[in-house]
């Protein structure tokens, strides 16, 4: 069979072109914007990968195109799909119907650290000789694809809220049907489709309607916006997990030993398990990793296997991926595109580097951020860096205004600061930068091509 994907290059929909390739399917797509790592993996998969979305692509005639769901009514391939009334449906439906029918699915779900999250359960049940298939809205650095078949009844999936497609607006986890899930968090985002905290919520309780009875959720046992979902009603075991003493009795409890994140104590129902030693930090992937012990250990991994398994996990790419080390100065690539996920991700690498400079260039690019949805949080989420570098490559209006109310306030004025260009932010780096120094560069996007560019420069300047 003949499948042609529209938007290839995006995460989840290039995981679908792997799996379909693995099947045994051509495949071929068409896309804007292609980068790597996504535009790499397709390369080396041999899926042809076509620019921009003509008609012309639809020739020969596919059996099937799947549709992601970034396309819209009028997209030229989208439209002559529909007028030549050629076979189509959503990527998650596809996935439903040809792969997770009939399997053991482990879903990770939430606004931050689905991906990292995925990626640790992977890899646990990897290690643990279960040949799981997976499919990961990311590349993982110990996979050498971000989707597989697999070779058991066991399938790992990042289980995205946003919607399917411009034709079924049902969120991707809704046609899963997992038996294990974790709920890392639950926060507003994706103000493009949902209007609302309740809204979102919605559709975490349509996915949790479909968990059996004998399946397992596993959350935090902090979360407000969760504990409303799960009133909504909830039919199937439940697991707690916590940091220290922030919450009376739960089921995982980590103790830290190290400020960073970097070690800590894994407690089950107040019983020392084993220590985890490794090289991830933050707090939030303290979070994470405790999530996916619990998971793991309802399919029958003892959670001392799936410890030692996190202690030579290595992580996942673009998300604090480090991209050189130029004479003590370190560049960074991360995912962070919400005020909880930068502010954590920098948190946890200040209490890593402590008195280090740390220089955080962040670009304001997901459709939530852009409409400004959490301009009162933006600034404070990037407390923990000494300097910051907002990329405003889509001018807008609100950034700057936010950064010039916040100097009239008392603000440091060179504490932040705004550029309307990749090289305008390149040329401000440059002069800001000092040794030892610490650059993180975040963004869902990629944002044009500042990362090869920013290291070349800060190699000539600093070598010279």
């Amino acid at each position: 069979m003949h499948i042609h994907i529209l938007g290839i290059c995006g995460t989840f929909m290039g995981s679908l072109a792997v799996l379909a390739r693995e099947l045994g399917h051509t495949v071929t797509g068409a896309d804007q914007g292609v980068y790597p790592p996504m535009s790499t993996q397709l390369e080396a998969q041999g899926i042809e990968l076509m620019e921009d979305y003509d008609p012309a692509h639809l020739e020969p005639v596919p059996d099937l195109v799947l549709i992601g769901n970034a396309m819209s009514r009028g997209n030229p391939e989208v439209e002559a799909v529909l007028n030549r009334n050629i076979d189509y449906m959503s990527g998650p439906e596809w996935l439903a119907r040809e792969i997770l029918r009939k399997r053991w699915v482990l879903a990770v779900a939430g606004t931050h650290g689905k991906t990292t999250t995925t990626s640790m359960l992977l890899w646990i049940l990897e290690q643990a000789g279960f040949e799981p298939g997976y499919l990961v809205g990311g590349v993982p650095k110990d996979f050498p694809v971000s989707a597989r078949l697999g070779r058991s009844d066991f399938f790992v999936i990042e289980a995205d809220e946003y919607d399917s497609a411009f034709f079924d607006k049902r969120s991707k986890f809704v046609h899963y049907r997992p038996r294990t899930v974790i709920l890392n968090n639950l926060e507003f985002d994706h103000a493009d489709i949902f209007d609302n905290i309740e809204a979102i919520q919605r559709q975490f309780h349509h996915m949790i309607r479909t968990v059996p009875s004998q399946g397992l959720l596993v959350r935090p046992s902090l979360d407000r916006n969760l504990d409303q979902t799960l009133a909504m009603g909830c039919w199937s075991g439940q697991q707690t997990t916590a940091i220290g003493s922030e919450a009376a009795q739960p089921d995982w409890r980590a103790e830290p030993l190290a400020d960073d994140g970097s070690e800590f104590m894994v407690i089950h129902h107040e019983q020392p398990v084993a220590t985890v030693r490794w090289s991830m930090t933050g707090q939030h992937n303290v979070r994470n990793a405790l999530a996916a012990i619990a998971a793991a250990r309802h399919v029958g991994i003892t959670p001392d296997h799936a410890i030692a398994a996190l202690n030579r996990f290595s992580g996942v790419k673009r998300r604090m991926e480090l991209l050189a080390d130029i004479e003590g100065v370190r560049v960074y690539d991360d995912f962070a595109h919400h005020p909880t996920a930068i502010a954590s991700t920098l948190e946890g690498l200040r209490n890593q580097v402590g008195d280090d400079t740390i220089l955080a260039l962040i670009e304001p690019r997901s459709n939530t951020m852009q409409q400004g949805v959490h301009r009162e949080r933006l600034l404070a989420s990037a407390a923990p860096a000494d300097r910051v570098l907002w990329a405003n490559l889509n001018q807008l209006d609100w950034l700057e205004e936010l950064v010039a109310e916040a100097r009239q306030a008392g603000e440091q004025p060179e504490r932040h600061r705004v550029e309307g260009s990749v090289d305008a932010l390149i040329a401000r780096t440059l002069e800001e930068v000092t040794q030892p120094c610490h650059i993180v560069i975040m963004s869902n996007g990629g944002f044009g091509g500042i990362h090869g560019k920013l290291v070349a420069e800060l190699g000539r300047q600093l070598q010279a």
